[in-house]
């Protein structure tokens, strides 16, 4: 894992590069598929290509029509349809694949004023507060285990890994 830190956004603390989040398997490889989004009037594809640091990256993790879960670093399926994400107003017109794209798009230097609200969203999540973050330690804790037993909620770990975190040995101690 990698330490990041954005001196724009101290608070902004993910440990894993958008490069990783699909290098080690996340979306059932579907991430960047070909979507129609509800802002454009033309399916948008190909989108993965603004970003260098996902060339060498396999497309079998980037571009699947249909989720397969064995993609997955966890063995499962985690998260919600892109209907859902429009449903839910969490996708706006700069970032028509969601989060991912914004944080790749953040972690390349951009900076819009929807960086506020994706870092909020991403603090509730798994910030230190995060709900499923702290969840998850709280799993480990009753289980008695450690931090890295992954028998310990794949669908959470898979969550985190997908909004750019790994649970670390030091988040059990604070």
């Amino acid at each position: 894992m990698t330490k990041i830190t954005f001196k724009d956004y101290p608070e902004f603390k993910p440990n894993l590069t958008p490069e990783e989040i699909f290098s080690l398997g996340s979306f059932g490889g579907t991430y960047w598929r070909p979507i129609q989004s509800i802002y454009y009037k033309k399916k948008l594809r190909n989108q993965h290509k603004e970003f260098s640091f996902l060339a060498h990256i396999n497309l079998k993790l980037l571009t699947q029509t249909k989720p397969n879960k064995s993609m997955n670093k966890y063995g499962v399926l985690s998260g919600n349809s892109l209907e859902t994400w429009h449903d839910k107003g969490w996708i706006k017109k700069q970032d028509p694949y969601g989060w991912v794209q914004w944080y790749c798009r953040f972690y390349n230097g951009r900076r819009t004023p929807d960086d506020k609200r994706q870092i909020n969203r991403w603090l509730k999540f798994t910030g230190p507060k995060g709900r499923f973050k702290k969840r998850l330690i709280n799993m480990i804790l009753k289980k008695n285990t450690t931090f890295d037993d992954f028998s310990i909620s794949p669908v959470i770990r898979q969550g985190l890994q997908q909004w750019a975190y790994q649970l670390t040995k030091k988040d059990l101690t604070n």
